[in-house]
């Protein structure tokens, strides 16, 4: 079973999530969403995990994927297509 993704985990890309659920929480953070954007602006996350709801949304899990962020290279091309979560709890799993 996948990690649960909570608020401040980090994304595949450096990012970290900014979870939008304050009522559910794991391990003293809120839990990650279906739809929560990372600290680089946009990269909402889409969640797998359709047994375990918060706000009718699925939670998120390390390994869930997500629509591309809004950061820039050095030309001003979108270069995080797919910062998934990567980060988790240590001991709360999903699945």
């Amino acid at each position: 079973m996948p990690n649960v993704h909570r608020n401040n985990d980090s994304r595949s890309c450096g990012a970290k999530t900014r979870a939008q659920s304050s009522r559910v929480f794991v391990n003293n953070e809120p839990v990650s969403i279906d739809g929560d954007p990372n600290t680089h602006g946009a990269g909402k996350l889409k969640g797998s995990q359709s047994n375990v709801k918060v706000n009718n949304k699925v939670i998120i899990v390390v390994g869930d994927n997500s629509s591309r962020d809004n950061h820039k290279d050095g030309l001003g091309r979108f270069d995080h297509p797919n910062p998934k979560a990567s980060g988790g709890s240590p001991d709360v799993f999903a699945g």
